[in-house]
């Protein structure tokens, strides 16, 4: 980390004796550290999830339109759809979305298995520069797309960028005030709506997507600036903390012996706050949520419902402050309600009008962000400070799982309501 690079050691003696300690940092230093800690994990998770929101809402546009070798972008702003099944009630595509979301997790969930094996090895810095890097060539990949092949390899590029960069900074939010997650977790969030809606906004606008994917490219260069010019070393938190915070990113995430838990806390805390991210996601069959009598066409509608919702991620995910919810169980519940009432118009088309939809889905965004700062927030207080980091990195994997799963089982569920007349 560039902060930690200049940091000052506070024991230098060769030969072991301890060296007077610092003064403690006058208090508008200690308040100036504490805001560009607060900001630069805020724009951390800004910048970590932004392509893989992107490619989320250019999903529809992905897999819905012809590639011409003569088109350098890979969809126009407002082009001529294929008739891939127009008997359907859902203007469906030949492929589900789904294959997108899939492409943009999978990678996500095998990092974050193959996490506690290998990524120990690598401290955190050069992991930090690979997701920016893996980031920008998503961007670049897709932009100059010619087929839904190679714009999928822009996506598993994405997926790469987003896994990695969760888990390490989220692992390394145990070196910093428990304050600065829920700044990541607001970041995220604000990933969501400022992505969702950049691509609705630009493409809106009559930029090609092209042109909208190549201007995203400042925001791998503003996650980097962010870690290596704008965090402050963990030594200023707590001592010895850039050296632990080193040090650990070298040792297993799972050692040859389980962490003894808190009593009452942690083994609970597993069941009972795992379950609430291993929920499911209901991005993968918004696409058949599909209104005719609407100015909208089934692509904005799609881009519409991606922004809603990760509107409503944005500002659940930045409320830790104004409300904590500790039963997150309950949320996981309402979410499953939500999924059994969409379904069930997807099936029977009993909502009369798209702003209904478009409420449905402000509201899962809500459940969905609420889920998660709190989750992890109630982990944060309820584990140990030495085991605070793998608690982090093992949590957010029963996220990724769930949202696998929801992509698997929208594959099959949407080819079968497609075949409806």
């Amino acid at each position: 980390m560039g902060g930690c690079a200049g940091s000052r050691r506070r024991f230098s003696d060769s030969e072991g004796e301890e060296t007077v300690p610092e003064p403690r940092l006058p208090l508008l230093d200690h308040q100036g550290a504490h805001w560009k800690n607060a900001v630069g994990f805020w724009l951390l998770g800004l910048c970590n999830n932004f392509s893989y929101v992107v490619m989320l809402s250019a999903a529809h546009d992905i897999l819905s339109h012809e590639r011409t070798s003569g088109n350098q972008s890979h969809v126009d702003p407002g082009p001529t759809p294929i008739p891939h099944n127009s008997s359907s009630r859902f203007d469906c595509n030949s492929v589900s979305t789904a294959a997108v979301l899939l492409a943009d997790i999978l990678p996500t969930l095998i990092i974050k298995l193959l996490a506690p094996l290998g990524l120990h090895l690598l401290p955190y810095s050069p992991r930090v520069l690979v997701s920016g890097i893996c980031a920008a060539g998503s961007f670049v990949l897709v932009a100059f797309s010619h087929s839904v092949g190679t714009s999928l390899c822009g996506v598993v590029f994405a997926s790469i960028s987003s896994g990695l960069g969760e888990v390490t900074f989220l692992s390394l939010t145990a070196f910093y005030p428990r304050a600065v997650i829920s700044w990541w977790s607001s970041g995220t969030g604000g990933a969501g709506l400022l992505g969702a809606l950049s691509y609705l906004g630009l493409t809106q606008a009559g930029l090609s997507p092209q042109q909208t994917l190549l201007s995203m490219l400042g925001i791998p260069a503003l996650l980097l600036a962010s870690y290596f010019l704008l965090l402050t070393s963990p030594e200023a938190q707590d001592p010895g903390g850039e050296e632990e915070a080193e040090s650990a990113a070298r040792q297993p995430l799972v050692g040859t012996e389980a962490p003894e838990s808190k009593p009452g806390s942690s083994s609970s805390l597993s069941l009972r706050e795992r379950w609430t991210v291993f929920k499911v996601r209901m991005l993968a069959g918004f696409e058949l949520l599909f209104f005719r009598n609407t100015s909208l066409s089934h692509a904005q509608q799609y881009r519409w419902y991606q922004m809603l919702y990760q509107a409503g991620v944005f500002a659940s995910r930045s409320s830790l402050r104004c409300c904590r919810i500790r039963f997150t169980w309950a949320l996981a519940l309402l979410q499953c309600l939500n999924l059994a009432f969409l379904l069930a118009d997807v099936w029977f088309g009993f909502l009369p009008s798209i702003y209904l939809v478009f409420l449905i889905i402000l509201y899962e965004g809500l459940l969905g962000g609420a889920a998660y700062v709190n989750t992890f927030h109630n982990i944060a207080l309820e584990t140990s400070d030495e085991h605070r980091e793998f608690a982090m990195a093992a949590t957010c994997i029963s996220d990724t799982l769930g949202i696998s799963l929801s992509g698997l089982l929208a594959l099959p569920l949407h080819d079968f309501l497609c075949q409806l007349s």
